[in-house]
């Protein structure tokens, strides 16, 4: 058996009440655990993303990209490694506004970090940042040492591919070339 990798599930979908549960499910038969799960509207009207990421083997993927795309309101479902993607995530960090106020070394760590203050008042600050999942735990990390957080709070990934095509676009065009053919 190979080794476990973090893969990276792109699922394209009609936006049908259920489906998720459905998508999930598949990954729990397995028992998969999901790392980070986002869906949302994408740029294609009526069509669903979801990004799930998941610790598993290359033929487990595999299989359970298969099942996925089996679902008869799935469109379409691809799975990539992290040099097939560009990916980010978000994160906010709630943090104790004296302690941001007298200690100078928690805004040298935001600065350093490129994270940016996006509250404060009298109580607390917050402070967002955006990247790659290691800086986001690294600011986390130093963040946690000046015992300032009072929240953390991190989005799933978002990502998309590097190719330069889109793998849904293509799928939808030939779709409707092939019921404009049937309905001739």
């Amino acid at each position: 058996m190979e080794n476990k990798a973090l893969y990276t599930i792109i699922v394209h979908s009609e936006n049908i009440a259920g489906l998720l549960n459905q998508v999930t499910a598949v990954f729990t038969r397995r028992q998969i655990n999901i790392e980070s799960l986002n869906v949302s509207a994408s740029s294609i009207k009526g069509v669903h993303k979801y990004t799930i990421t998941a610790w598993t083997d290359r033929d487990t993927i595999e299989k359970v990209t298969k099942q996925i795309t089996k679902k008869i309101d799935v469109l379409q479902a691809n799975y990539f490694t992290d040099k097939d993607i560009y990916q980010h995530e978000i994160a906010l960090y709630k943090l104790i506004t004296p302690v941001l106020e007298n200690n100078p070394e928690v805004s040298r760590i935001i600065r350093r970090h490129a994270a940016r203050i996006v509250e404060v008042n009298k109580v607390f600050a917050i402070v967002e940042k955006n990247g790659m999942s290691e800086d986001i735990t690294g600011l986390y990390e130093e963040l946690k040492q000046q015992r300032c957080m009072l929240q953390f709070v991190r989005s799933g990934r978002v990502a998309i591919t590097t190719s330069s095509f889109e793998r849904v676009n293509e799928f939808l065009t030939e779709r409707e070339r092939k019921n404009s053919a049937n309905s001739l």
